[in-house]
């Protein structure tokens, strides 16, 4: 997978970025996440662009829209059918993951969707969870612009940093999205918990 990866800075800019936008829009709109690296895609397209190319405004507008629109596919999946689509996985892994996606969202809302964003399977998944809980599409897409930009922002602005070495960042950038993840959790709770002590979330 990696060397097929690779190949793809040696490809013109238009090719690049189709298969980037393709790669990340399919990853969350066609539920199938755990085997599209979208995350790895974005980063090399940052690497490409910073390798001469392709322009690195084109890979951000592109991995961005993709990002976006494949979201809302998932969103709407979700809300039609999603609930047939979810009863068939049955991978015990995954399916743990799924039932922990849907409690973060519960105990959550549309925060979730933001750190969901950061978490590889859980970002295939969560755009359907959202349709399927009934959340508005307008307060999603709220949610979504700031998860899916910043996701978008930083994948793609570590492959432009790194370079030649991508393949350092693409290793890494698993666990930088942990700690990213974990830190707006923390401060998410600690928020939540400071509104309920001062009283500002009563009636």
């Amino acid at each position: 997978m990696t060397d097929l990866l690779s190949a793809l800075l040696d490809q013109p800019p238009w090719l690049i970025l189709t298969v980037s936008g393709l790669v990340v829009f399919g990853e969350c709109a066609l539920l199938v996440g755990m085997v599209l690296p979208g995350e790895t895609v974005a980063v090399l397209a940052g690497a490409a662009a910073a390798l001469g190319r392709t322009s690195i405004v084109s890979v951000l507008v592109v991995v961005l829209l993709a990002a976006l629109a494949g979201d809302t596919v998932g969103y709407v999946v979700g809300r039609r059918v999603g609930h047939r689509l979810h009863r068939r996985v049955s991978h015990p892994g995954r399916r743990q993951r799924l039932e922990d996606a849907e409690a973060q969202l519960r105990t959550r809302g549309g925060w979730a969707v933001v750190l969901g964003r950061w978490t590889p399977f859980v970002r295939s998944v969560m755009p359907s969870l959202a349709g399927m809980s009934g959340m508005p599409y307008l307060k999603f897409l709220g949610y979504d612009l700031l998860g899916a930009g910043s996701w978008s922002v930083i994948s793609v602005l570590a492959g432009y940093g790194a370079g030649m070495s991508y393949e350092r960042v693409v290793g890494w950038f698993g666990t930088v999205g942990a700690v990213l993840l974990g830190g707006l959790l923390v401060a998410v709770v600690a928020t939540w918990s400071w509104r309920r002590t001062a009283g500002l979330d009563r009636p």
